[in-house]
């Protein structure tokens, strides 16, 4: 219960009189996430966290996200999938103008499916590439911009590739 009234104390503390935020608290909390992740990693377990960071004036208002998802999976593996446009550099964290979606894969019997949240975009935005077992999808639809690489559990064949766009979800059929 002390931690709880301890991050409430420092959230404040993030916001002055004026109502505006010290993004140094906010990148702070952003690099403890990313370290989070690599603790649930280990830990196993399933969770996705996500947040949104609103610079304002800062970058003529451009918005930087970062969340990840934990997942365990056959064999009882974690794996740790971040997703957004901030980036941990040596200089500390960067928003990027591509955000990274969020991605599911399911290794069915017959086919590979793939899931990606990016809403807000055209289906005709949509650039998806297969080589091998590495499936790369890219969209530019104006001020929306994602890109992903998703290293697929098997070889698949381009002929063998259909997608289909609803409500902010892309899916991905890949034939095996």
């Amino acid at each position: 219960m002390a931690e709880k009234r301890n991050d409430k104390k420092n959230a404040d503390a993030n916001v002055n009189a004026g109502g505006s935020i010290n993004l140094g608290g906010l990148f702070d909390g952003v690099g403890k996430l990313i370290e989070l992740a690599a603790k649930l990693q280990e830990a196993g377990g399933e969770i996705k966290k996500e947040g949104t960071i609103d610079f304002g004036d800062g970058k003529q208002g451009a918005k930087g996200v970062f969340g990840f998802s934990v997942k365990t999976i056959s064999g009882g593996r974690q794996v740790v999938e971040p997703f957004g446009n901030i980036k941990k550099t040596p200089a500390g964290p960067k928003v990027g103008d591509v955000r990274e979606p969020i991605a599911d894969v399911f290794d069915e019997k017959d086919e590979i499916r793939v899931y990606l949240e990016m809403p807000g975009v055209n289906e005709s935005d949509i650039k998806i590439d297969l080589k091998g077992d590495i499936l790369n999808i890219c969209v530019d639809s104006g001020d929306r911009k994602y890109s992903k690489e998703i290293l697929l559990p098997g070889k698949a064949a381009k002929e063998g590739l259909s997608s289909s766009y609803k409500n902010g979800i892309l899916e991905i059929k890949v034939k095996k």
